[in-house]
């Protein structure tokens, strides 16, 4: 497959995921307005917590997922549809016993999970929610093997699209169910039968695409290839504790030494996080398939120099969004659900350094899990949580809420930040990594320095209003995207994507094929 096929279809996935995201997020921030309005602050924080519970009980996939992905990209490179089918049939028995788990785990789980609770809300069906919530989680494993078959296939528009179309469709079941009734389980089901339809729809479209699926003629896994498999699937075990570990548990601790009231507060900041890391993710998510497609018929040069177009990519994006959310994050809050929710300027600062750097590890972890390397870091995820969860204990006992952020941040520093991209040059490029370092740091200062820039400007504008945070999102997009425009205007990277958008706009104008990719390769 050649260069303009995989950046053609990652375009395509990306258009598409973003636009779907665009239309999700204004509905998600709709249908949190209205929940607020609609049920007391309680409710917001029971969601939060019960979310980051379920989120740990997703452990039980045990990396199975990533494994599949990995897997699935050089059957499909080669339209080995035996092999296909083999490696499918695998996967929909690992990923029913899979649901089967989490349910039985999760509703065994009733009776203890207010343990992780301060501060019991009086909420007499709090029993029945969380159930729902499991149910939620355990059905989505029963199908959703075959959306990775399509994600895989570099298909993911395909999967977006009705990925955003229910979940379009449920939040304004949603949004009606709670300005009828404001009935917290009513609004669940909603999810719950959104999710199972879901899943059931790209079920159906996966088989009308692949028909071979349906075949009964399946042929065993060889050994070698089951192990290797297995393998895989061991050293994602741990990656999947330790990012649950760093990545759900702040509103468990939160839950349990501050208050379920925390959760809630804290969950409007998480709301706008997730909203963007979502956003953001699909632009990787976009070219995950075509990277594993690039690992498996490209030189090991070839996947570094798209690598450093990526990262460079990741840091503009990423750097360019915590300006904005430093400048813009408690207006916007402030105006949207009230002065009430809003944390103290020091600690929504270090919230954007965690959003930072996890967007800055998004491109190594792209490519690192794309060509299949799970195995070599393998214990880093567990002494990272183990970090992360004493730090942030210790530290909100003495510090409060700040403390649990900041034991993030010192976890990431102390592990991931350095093993991610060691184990990426080590092992796929075969190179020293002192380059990525010294490109990340030099990234970092230049982000400091233009952040610090836009702030100054902006704190100019004393009011919150609608209109200042208009004007102040006006200088976001052009203090920084201007001064890493003349920073960057004469860089192997920025001149890639310069080109790539000629290339489109060429594109478009129906240049022919040759001229098309004479500019490619310039």
């Amino acid at each position: 497959m050649s260069d303009m096929q995989r950046t053609k279809k990652s375009l395509i996935n990306l258009i598409t995921s973003l636009i779907g995201q665009a239309f999700s997020i204004i509905i998600s921030f709709i249908t949190r307005m209205i929940f607020v309005k609609c049920l007391s602050p309680e409710y917001l924080g029971v969601n939060g917590l019960f979310t980051n519970i379920l989120s740990m009980l997703s452990l039980v996939e045990l990396g199975v997922g990533s494994a599949m992905t990995y897997s699935l990209y050089k059957p499909l490179a080669e339209n080995n549809k035996e092999k296909i089918k083999t490696l499918m049939d695998l996967y929909k028995k690992s990923y029913r016993i899979i649901g089967l788990i989490i349910l039985i785990l999760g509703i065994g789980f009733t009776p203890f999970y207010k343990y992780l609770i301060n501060d019991i809300p009086n909420i007499q069906t709090l029993n029945i929610i969380y159930i729902l919530f499991v149910i939620n989680t355990g059905v989505s494993y029963f199908y959703s093997y075959k959306r990775s078959l399509i994600i895989c296939d570099q298909k993911k528009y395909i999967a977006m699209i009705y990925k955003y179309t229910f979940y379009f469709l449920y939040n304004i079941a949603q949004i009606i169910v709670l300005l009828l009734t404001k009935n917290f389980i009513l609004y669940l089901i909603c999810e719950v039968i959104s999710t199972i339809l879901e899943n059931i729809a790209i079920s159906v479209k996966a088989d009308k695409m692949y028909p071979y699926l349906k075949d009964k003629d399946i042929k065993p896994m060889k050994k070698e290839e089951f192990n290797k498999i297995k393998k895989n699937v061991f050293a994602m075990m741990f990656h999947k504790v330790g990012g649950m570990v760093v990545n759900s548990t702040d509103n468990i601790i939160l839950s349990k030494f501050v208050g379920i009231i925390s959760v809630g507060v804290y969950s409007n900041y998480y709301m706008i996080i997730n909203g963007i890391q979502i956003v953001t993710n699909q632009i990787f998510d976009a070219i995950v398939a075509s990277v594993g497609n690039l690992g498996v018929s490209e030189s090991k040069e070839k996947i570094k120099s798209v690598f450093n177009k990526v990262f460079f990519m990741g840091f503009w994006i990423f750097s360019f969004c915590s300006i904005c959310l430093i400048v813009l994050f408690n207006d916007f809050i402030q105006i949207w659900i009230g002065e009430q929710f809003l944390f103290d300027f020091s600690i929504v600062i270090v919230i954007v350094i965690v959003f930072y750097l996890r967007g800055m590890r998004k491109a190594v972890l792209t490519f690192k899990d794309a060509t299949g390397n799970f195995y070599h870091d393998r214990y880093k995820p567990l002494i990272e949580s183990v970090i992360n969860f004493i730090i942030s204990i210790i530290l909100v006992k003495r510090i409060g809420i700040i403390g649990i952020f900041l034991g993030t941040v010192i976890s990431t520093l102390t592990t991931s930040l350095w093993i991610e991209p060691y184990v990426l040059y080590k092992y796929v490029f075969k190179q020293n990594v002192k380059e990525y370092f010294y490109k990340f740091i030099k990234y970092t200062i230049i982000a400091i320095i233009v952040g610090i820039t836009t702030l100054l400007v902006s704190s100019i504008i004393k009011n919150v209003s609608i209109l200042t945070i208009i004007i102040k999102l006006i200088i976001c997009l052009v203090i920084p995207n201007t001064l890493y425009f003349l920073i960057f205007y004469k860089t192997k990277e920025q001149k890639y994507f310069i080109n790539l958008i000629k290339v489109n706009i060429l594109d478009k104008m129906l240049i022919n094929k040759k001229e098309k990719e004479k500019i490619w390769k310039n």
